[in-house]
């Protein structure tokens, strides 16, 4: 998380919005083997304090989670900020951008909970991509089906901190944030600069 206290939204809904639009986390932890780092589709419950997510089972890190603390980090877009869009003199390159962290104590999902994951996952997305009819696991051959979550494992993390930054030009005046917004537009983040104009309409 960023230091700057103007960077960390006011708006406490919005990290759980982030981390539901997005889906997908690094998952950091601490080995004996040193840090390591997972990438994995993630499930909010609906009052966000638990992140489910699984793992092929050969992944390095699955051994170390069960039992321990984790950290999660779903990052937004993001966008290189030239000092050349300032009109002030002696300004320097910074990075825009959206990052939510979630820490807490991991657990494994027992077989029928990683089913469970799994489920809602494919519904959210395929609920996202208007699949009529949407798949669900019933069109797989059941015993296909259990050789394949055989080969992953489902864990459960118990949000004990959240830490979002949205690092969007907060501490710069309105006339320099909209420049900044319009040489975004420029390069083609146009997701990042619409993120600015909505944080400036609070």
């Amino acid at each position: 998380m960023h230091p700057d206290p103007a960077f960390r939204p006011k708006d406490t809904d919005l990290a759980a919005l982030l981390v539901r639009e997005i889906g997908f986390a690094a998952i950091f932890a601490s080995t004996p083997d040193g840090p390591r780092v997972a990438h994995a589709p993630v499930v909010l419950n609906e009052d966000a304090t638990r992140l489910q997510f699984h793992l092929s089972r050969g992944n390095g890190l699955t051994r170390h989670l069960d039992g321990g603390v984790a950290l999660a980090v779903v990052q937004g877009p993001d966008a290189y900020v030239s000092p050349g869009w300032y009109s002030a003199p002696d300004q320097v390159g910074t990075w825009n951008y959206v990052a939510v962290e979630m820490e807490g104590a991991v657990s494994r999902l027992d077989d029928a909970a990683l089913v469970a994951q799994l489920d809602t996952l494919s519904a959210l997305h395929e609920a996202r991509i208007g699949a009529d009819p949407p798949w669900t696991r019933d069109k797989m051959n059941p015993a296909l089906f259990g050789r394949m979550t055989g080969a992953i494992l489902g864990f459960e993390m118990r949000i004990t901190a959240w830490r979002p930054t949205l690092k969007l030009s907060q501490n710069k005046p309105a006339g320099e944030r909209a420049r900044v917004i319009a040489g975004l537009k420029a390069q083609g983040h146009g997701a990042l600069a619409h993120l600015m104009d909505q944080l400036g309409e609070r």
